[in-house]
């Protein structure tokens, strides 16, 4: 059942994005549904903003609004008790899907309307997804920029202190001194999870532990975090990765070889223990370890990063996981204080990640052999 629903919301995305909006009538006719259950499909693909809902119809997340959708939701805004809050995010699904849902309820339990945009990492589309939100009539903003991973430009941060609604920057670092600043901003403390994970590692007697972190936003915090981490305990230095380019999403020829050689620092013993960022790269790990005759966590013990996919596996991933939902939450609780009073001082919120433990990280080692003699559940 859960795979035709799946099947059915693509097929509705599909469709919306080919026609650019859609009424529920005409999709229940395209795909041979009652109105009922299109109506269902719609409002689940609505909450997590993979599409909006412009008065009657439904369109896709990046369009931006015409002259009188953005008038007609001008006016459903003012309809409403609650004010008007937009959220621009590079994408719903994986992390941010626990933010969005955060923030939405958040701003239901507040009577506030949430109007969601996607800029899909497009840079250009941030301009446009701002432009939206000022044509809806929003009353402030939740804003995650899709600036390069090397961090903003000059000019990214001259349209950020640009804005003329009250914002909170989500999940974006904002350099010291610069004009956008003092904006109120909620973030995870990735650095204080990363160390997290490296001394529950230690704690389990390895003497070495391995960091394998693909090119992304918050790789430079998970190393930061890596790297104190192992300084602090006084462990070597196993990062496997050197420093991607600037503005490169993922660096796939590098981290090959860095996973390359994270197998064979495995296989020849040297090394039985990684924080591996994230988890589906966590979960490949595994699985060729497997192949290599390596178990987890009997002969090399795993730590992932996001806990998105604890029970993809066999054996179930321990994970780094950030408040997804509360830094939606907590986004949307900023927002509204701003806006309540212009005055009140401004705020720099960090929420820390928890370290769930679950099976992939073994027990502790013992004997001179170091071998793991039994394995550590959580219960959640």
């Amino acid at each position: 059942m859960a795979d035709r629903v799946e099947e059915r919301h693509e097929r509705i995305l599909r469709l919306v994005r080919e026609h650019g909006s859609m009424r529920v009538t005409e999709l229940a006719e395209q795909l041979g549904t009652s109105k009922e259950t299109m109506r269902r499909d719609v409002v689940a693909l609505v909450d997590v903003g993979r599409l909006r809902r412009v008065h009657g119809k439904v369109c896709w997340p990046t369009a931006t609004l015409n002259a009188r959708d953005a008038r007609l939701a001008r006016r459903d805004a003012a309809g409403s008790q609650g004010p008007l809050l937009g959220m621009v995010v590079p994408v719903t699904g994986y992390f941010f899907h626990g933010v969005v849902r955060g923030a939405r309820a958040a701003a239901t339990a507040a009577g506030a309307r949430l109007l969601i945009g996607v800029t899909e990492y497009r840079r250009e589309q941030d301009a446009a997804q701002l432009r939206t939100m000022a044509k809806a009539g929003v009353d402030g903003l939740l804003f995650t920029p899709s600036w390069d991973v090397g961090g903003p430009s000059p000019e990214d941060l001259a349209q950020l202190a640009g804005l003329d609604v009250p914002t909170v920057v989500v999940e974006r670092d904002i350099p010291v001194g610069s004009s956008a600043a003092l904006l109120d901003r909620v973030c995870s403390d990735h650095a204080n999870g990363a160390a997290q994970a490296v001394r529950h590692l230690a704690g389990l007697g390895h003497g070495r532990v391995a960091l394998l972190s693909r090119r992304s936003h918050t790789e430079p915090q998970v190393r930061a975090g890596y790297r104190a981490a192992v300084r602090a305990l006084g462990l070597p230095d196993d990062d496997l990765g050197a420093p991607g380019e600037p503005g490169v999403l993922g660096h796939f020829d590098s981290f090959e070889e860095e996973f390359t050689r994270l197998v064979a620092l495995a296989r020849s013993g040297e090394v039985r223990a990684a924080l591996v960022h994230a988890d589906a790269d966590a979960v490949n790990v595994q699985n060729r370890l497997a192949v290599e005759g390596l178990r987890v966590p009997e002969d090399f013990a795993l730590v992932g990063y996001d806990d998105e996919l604890p029970a993809v596996s066999d054996v179930a991933l321990t994970a780094v996981a950030p408040a997804k939902h509360a830094l939606g939450e907590a986004a949307v609780t900023l927002l509204l204080r701003r806006l309540a009073d212009p005055s009140v001082e401004r705020t720099h919120l960090a929420l820390v990640p928890e370290l769930k433990v679950r099976d992939s990280c073994g027990s502790a080692l013992v004997g001179r052999g170091g071998q793991a003699t039994s394995v550590d559940r959580m219960t959640e």
